[in-house]
C-alpha cells in the first residue's frame, strides 16, 4: 500500500510574517532584560531571530576574560553557526533590553531555506549584511584611530545609516564596554567622550544621545576627529 504523499507546506511570501508565526520547530518567546539566551559551550541546535529588542554577544577566553564582540538588534538573526555544523555555541548571548525572540530549530531552518524562497532571500540578505559589517570592523581596526572607531561605533549603536526610517535611539553601553568593542582603554574612551560632548556631537548623562553632527563630522572627515590619537600622543 502506497504511503500518502507528505503535505506540501504553503509558501509564505512575507518572511517576517513567517517568522512571527508559531509552527513546527518554530516558537516565539519574551525575554526580560539581562537574561542569557544561550551560553558559550552549550549545544547549538537552533537559530534565533530578534522580533524586538537588542542582544549582546560576548566571548570568554580560557583565562576568564570576557569581551563584547557584537550588539544585535531588531531584524537580525544569530546562532546560525549550527547550520554549518557548529556543535557548540562559540559565544554567550544576553538581552540588553526586554526582547521578543523567535527560535527556529536547525531542521526547520533548513526546510524553510529550501521551501520558502522569500525567506531564503531574506536570510541571505542578513548574511551578506553581517559579512559587510565584519569587513568594515576589520578595516576600522587596521586603519582608523581609536577616536574614529568610537565615533563609528556610537553611530551604529544609535541607528544612524540604517535603511528606511529607523529612529535614532540612545546608546546604553558604559565606557568600559565601548572600550572593549573598539580595542582601546577606558581612559581614552572617557577622553574622547568628553571631547565629543564639548563639540556638541553627543549628550552624555547615563545614556548617550548621539547627534547628527557626529555623523557629519565622520562623513566629512573633520580634523577634530581625524587627529584624536595624535592629540593624546598615541598614534
Amino acid at each position: 500500500m502506497q504511503k500518502p504523499p507528505r503535505p506540501v507546506r504553503p509558501v509564505e511570501s512575507d518572511p517576517r510574517k513567517f517568522l512571527a508565526q508559531i509552527g513546527v520547530g518554530r516558537s516565539t518567546s519574551d525575554y526580560k532584560k539581562n537574561t542569557n539566551i544561550f551560553v558559550q559551550g552549550a549545544g547549538a541546535d537552533s537559530v534565533f531571530y530578534i522580533q524586538d529588542g537588542r542582544v549582546k554577544v560576548t566571548v570568554t577566553s580560557e583565562q576568564g576574560k570576557e569581551a563584547i564582540v557584537g550588539i544585535l538588534e531588531t531584524g537580525q538573526f544569530f546562532g546560525e553557526g549550527c547550520l554549518s555544523g557548529q556543535a557548540h555555541r562559540m559565544a554567550t548571548t544576553r538581552t540588553l533590553t526586554d526582547c521578543r525572540l523567535t527560535s527556529i530549530e536547525k531542521d526547520s531552518m533548513f526546510e524553510a531555506l529550501e521551501n520558502q524562497p522569500a525567506f531564503s532571500k531574506f536570510f541571505m540578505g542578513h548574511l551578506l549584511s553581517r559579512n559587510s559589517r565584519i569587513e568594515g570592523d576589520i578595516i576600522d581596526q587596521l586603519f582608523n584611530s581609536s577616536e574614529r572607531r568610537l565615533a563609528r561605533l556610537l553611530l551604529l549603536l544609535a541607528n544612524y545609516g540604517k535603511e528606511g526610517s529607523s529612529p535614532v535611539i540612545p546608546v546604553t553601553l558604559n565606557q568600559e564596554a565601548l572600550a572593549e568593542m573598539i580595542g582601546t582603554t577606558r581612559s581614552r574612551v572617557s577622553f574622547f567622550m568628553n571631547k565629543f560632548r564639548r563639540l556638541g556631537w553627543i549628550d552624555y548623562n547615563g545614556t548617550i544621545q548621539v547627534h547628527q553632527s557626529l555623523l557629519n563630522a565622520v562623513l566629512h572627515d573633520k580634523p577634530e576627529i581625524r587627529e584624536g590619537d595624535e592629540t593624546l600622543g598615541l598614534a
